[in-house]
């Protein structure tokens, strides 16, 4: 079984520039095919935890409620 990746301590701007240096290899011409797959397959990992830590900032962020009091968002 495959280990999974952990990017639980990446930034979103980490991950960010992780998927930029993929897009540059993809769009690289001289890049084979096989290495176009893997970096593919990476970027849609680094894509994945982006969604997971925006989602879980969207999660936590509080809205000032009409008491004067936070609710979760």
């Amino acid at each position: 079984m495959k280990e999974q990746d952990d990017f639980s301590k990446d930034s979103l701007e980490e991950l960010m520039g992780k998927l930029e240096q993929v897009m540059q290899v993809l769009e690289n011409r001289e890049t084979t095919l096989e290495d176009s797959f893997h970096a593919y397959e990476q970027g849609m990992k680094y894509l994945k935890a982006c969604h997971e830590k925006i989602d879980m900032v969207e999660k936590r962020m509080l809205v000032i409620n009409e008491n004067g009091g936070y609710d979760e968002f």
